[in-house]
């Protein structure tokens, strides 16, 4: 019986025990090779270098990934779905971009994940999990090229490829701190990658050196060599940045500073965007559904359009295939395709010539455009603002501006908020692709000096105020003191320490109200602090002693105030303690 009891309760302890395990398996997110980014490595070498005097390739030493829209010969593209993937055939061709970046000298290593059929800018995927974010890895990485951004940001690569239809690359690159391109439209051939909304779709890519983002530009630009162009307009969109949660002047202080050193205060500007777009595009009235009076109507109806066409144009190419195969297909695509009216896409077809021509009557030829990426900080891993329909509307009023004007935008990091990457775009102009190249490579440098002291002057100002509060408490510990309110200014030179451990004064004053209270031994700690952080703090040395007198350390109590008489030799209350105590201990 006793045995049978035993026995039992050793189940029930490895029951218990494991159960631990499995919970705590749950809490921890395992770490997974490459972060989860890639679904398959391969490798497609470069060809031999030229026999000189001929110029080595342009990339080469290069290497780098590409999102699984790209097609590789021999190779399934799955599309981000498993489903799709059992329905397909190996590619017979590689695409176009992916074969023009080997054969001009960089070597591909894999294919990375991307949100099931490229359609969110999220970065989840239920079919080969969500890569994590070496850049904050309790945050989605953002989408729909998320394998790819996260492979640069982990250093895994030098450079990757992604679909941008709605935002797939200058999300992820938001949310992963890195550079992230979107070329205008239709200029890189999309030749071997999965449609997703032709008329949005761009071939963008990522990288953490501007030299790099703009060498792989010029390749597949196709790009001759010129002169680099400055910018004389910089126009920050001052509206766009109140829709941040991320304090506007954070983002905008950067690069103001920065362009104000590199090319003089007169080429900035500002610009309300809602207003010049409201005065300049007719057909967003036609797509306002009920914004009409929000204070950004404009901008929320070239979101809603975008919209439209995202997933008109995706139900075209995809919907026979969701029709006949019946996959199990995410909700947040089933659930966006429902049909709208001949009008309503007419009218988001209008809305897109029309921006293109008002923000190329805005940038012109030597004109950047500043807004924020997104909103502000990546959202934390199944947190509900994912599927809010307020903060994807909001997120596309941003990403909306380049997928339907079809300009080139490149998302460059400043740095960190809240432990969490945050960003800045630039927008050119539909053809101003080496432009925005160029004038990157020049204002990076400068982007990151002030981001590193604009991280050292918050340190700086934050430590003030610590100190300004540490002084202000001190004082009010002193007021409690005079007033006989021991305890109260215990607690006032408490806040003090806490605000600042550096100052020997706080430890001594507390140690003096310690004495009162009879607390000798706290009183000896505090002054022992004080004179460790400064040794000649005389009033730390005499209230130690006192401490030690009523403690019955003598002799400790007589080496203290002997050091108070040698730091001041004439201190009345030294000379008194010590001819006391040699008195009653000869």
């Amino acid at each position: 019986m006793a045995s049978s009891t035993a026995a039992n309760l050793w189940v029930l302890l490895g029951l218990g025990i494991a159960g631990v395990l499995l919970a705590a398996k749950r809490l921890r997110r395992p770490a997974r090779p490459d972060n989860g980014a890639f679904i398959a490595r391969l490798e497609l070498l470069p060809p031999p270098q030229p026999p000189p005097p001929q110029a080595r390739h342009p990339l080469t030493g290069l290497c780098f990934a590409i999102a699984d829209a790209f097609h590789v010969t021999g190779y399934i593209t799955s599309f981000g779905s498993l489903e799709w993937a059992k329905t397909h055939d190996a590619a017979t061709q590689t695409s176009l971009v992916v074969s023009s970046l080997v054969d001009g000298g960089a070597m591909c290593v894999g294919k990375t994940v991307i949100d099931e059929m490229a359609f969110s800018i999220h970065g989840e995927n239920k079919h080969f999990g969500t890569p994590t974010n070496p850049a904050a890895p309790d945050r989605v990485p953002g989408g729909c090229s998320s394998g790819s951004a996260v492979a640069v940001a982990a250093g895994i690569v030098d450079f990757s490829l992604g679909i941008d239809t709605i935002g797939g690359v200058r999300v992820p690159g938001s949310y992963c701190g890195v550079l992230a391109f979107r070329p205008s439209h239709a200029v890189v051939p999309n030749n071997g990658v999965i449609p997703v909304a032709p008329s949005l779709d761009a071939i963008g890519w990522f990288a953490r050196d501007p030299s790099v983002l703009r060498r792989v530009g010029h390749l597949l630009l196709r790009l001759p060599y010129a002169d680099i162009r400055q910018p004389r307009h910089f126009y920050i969109a001052d509206d766009c940045f109140e829709m941040s949660k991320v304090h506007a002047r954070r983002l905008t202080q950067v690069v103001t500073k920065s362009v104000e050193k590199l090319f003089g205060r007169q080429v900035l500007g500002h610009v309300n965007l809602e207003n010049y777009l409201a005065s300049r595009i007719p057909s967003l009235r036609n797509n306002s559904n009920g914004h009409g009076d929000s204070k950004f109507s404009s901008l929320l109806a070239l979101s809603r359009a975008m919209q439209f066409l995202h997933k008109h144009e995706f139900k075209d190419q995809h919907m026979e295939w969701i029709n006949s195969v019946k996959p199990a297909v995410d909700a947040c695509i089933v659930g966006n395709l429902s049909d709208d009216g001949e009008s309503t896409i007419n009218n988001s077809q209008d809305a897109r010539k029309e921006v293109r021509a008002a923000l190329g009557a805005l940038l012109k030829d030597d004109g950047i455009l500043v807004i924020p990426t997104v909103l502000g900080c990546p959202p934390k891993l199944n947190a509900r603002e994912l599927s809010s329909q307020d903060y994807n509307v909001q997120t596309s009023c941003l990403t909306s501006l380049a997928s339907m004007s079809g300009c080139c935008q490149v998302t460059v990091p400043l740095g960190t908020h809240d432990k969490c990457p945050v960003s800045v775009s630039l927008i050119a102009r539909h053809g101003g692709d080496r432009f925005l190249l160029d004038t990157i490579q020049t204002i990076y440098a400068t982007i990151q000096e002030q981001v590193d002291a604009l991280a050292k002057s918050n340190v700086s100002s934050k430590q003030a105020m610590s100190e300004e509060a540490a002084e202000t408490a001190k004082e009010k510990g002193n007021i409690a003191f005079k007033e006989k309110q021991w305890q109260k200014a215990i607690n006032f030179y408490t806040e003090a320490i806490k605000l600042n451990n550096k100052v020997a004064t706080y430890y001594s004053n507390r140690a003096a109200a310690f004495l009162e209270l009879a607390s000798y031994r706290q009183a000896e700690a505090d002054c022992t602090s004080a004179i460790d952080i400064d040794p000649k703090i005389v009033k730390a040395y005499l209230r130690r002693g006192t401490a030690r007198e009523m403690l019955g350390y003598y002799k400790e109590a007589v080496d203290d105030f002997s050091h108070a008489l040698v730091l001041e030799p004439m201190n009345k209350t030294a000379g008194v303690a010590i001819n006391r105590l040699k008195k009653l201990f000869p």
